[in-house]
């Protein structure tokens, strides 16, 4: 397992606004049921009796299209355990120095792969978290750990961030599901003497990144003949908090451990 120095990574975390571990820091068994309980929601199978959250992808939908699921891990015993790892939380305080880290939701991604020139609807646009997480206070430290479950290559369509773009403050130009980047890259109104740079996130399985909920990011087409599996770990430090302390939407769960666990401190 890859420990990094504390300092070095949470240096490099707030000059980029990610930071890779390109080492596994999840071991093989846990992965590998990870796997099986992804497979099992996919074809609609939930252990636990509870269904995800309401999805943009559902049991029985195209196969060629990128699948991504809410909250899969009230569904499946294997997959809590995944977002559960007291590893991930360990690596988020050294990033930012936080005294608490919590899942407040999770998203299960399944990118299957095609064929270099055929039409699909794969790729994950340019966004940045934030436009999305206006349930939050401005301030909130948020951030994400996309944990990897297997091989992202070059060629599997992996996650690029863009460096520095997190001190950009948010944009507006978000679009997830956005398929033409080089379309999407024309309308981000880049702040003048700030440049883009895209630095993929090449990761083994149970390799992890983090990054910034400010910080642009997205993916290509799955290449590599294989499917491309990870899980979005959404988290949040002491530094957060819903906006008029509601509980609605993906805040909906905060206060109920078996869903949305502490997985640093208290």
């Amino acid at each position: 397992m890859h420990t990094p120095k504390s300092s070095n990574a949470r240096t490099k975390y707030e000059a980029d606004g990610f930071y890779l571990f390109p080492e596994p820091i999840i071991d093989h068994v846990v992965i590998h049921r990870a796997v099986e309980g992804m497979d099992a929601v996919r074809a609609g199978e939930y252990e636990t009796g509870t269904p995800p959250r309401p999805s943009a992808w559902n049991p029985g939908d195209d196969p060629k299209k990128l699948c991504k699921i809410e909250m899969s891990q009230i569904a499946n015993r294997a997959i809590m355990e995944l977002v559960s790892q007291p590893s991930i939380g360990k690596l988020a305080a050294e990033i930012t120095g936080a005294e608490m880290v919590q899942v407040w939701w999770v998203q299960l991604l399944y990118k299957p792969p095609v064929e270099p020139h055929e039409i699909t609807s794969t790729n994950i646009g340019w966004h940045q978290d934030r436009h999305y997480w206006q349930v939050w206070e401005p301030g909130s430290e948020l951030l994400t750990a996309w944990v990897a479950l297997s091989d992202v290559t070059p060629e599997a369509g992996p996650m690029k961030f863009v460096r520095g773009s997190h001190k950009w403050g948010l944009l507006g130009q978000s679009n997830f599901y956005g398929q033409d980047h080089e379309a999407q890259r024309a309308e981000i109104d880049v702040p003048d003497g700030e440049t883009w740079a895209e630095v993929p996130a090449i990761l083994p399985p149970g390799g992890i990144s983090f990054h910034d909920n400010f910080t642009y990011h997205g993916s290509g087409p799955n290449l590599s003949g294989k499917p491309r599996r990870s899980f979005a770990v959404h988290l949040r430090t002491e530094k957060s908090k819903p906006v008029d302390n509601l509980r609605g939407g993906l805040t909906e769960f905060i206060d109920i451990p078996t869903y949305c666990p502490v997985i640093y401190g208290r």
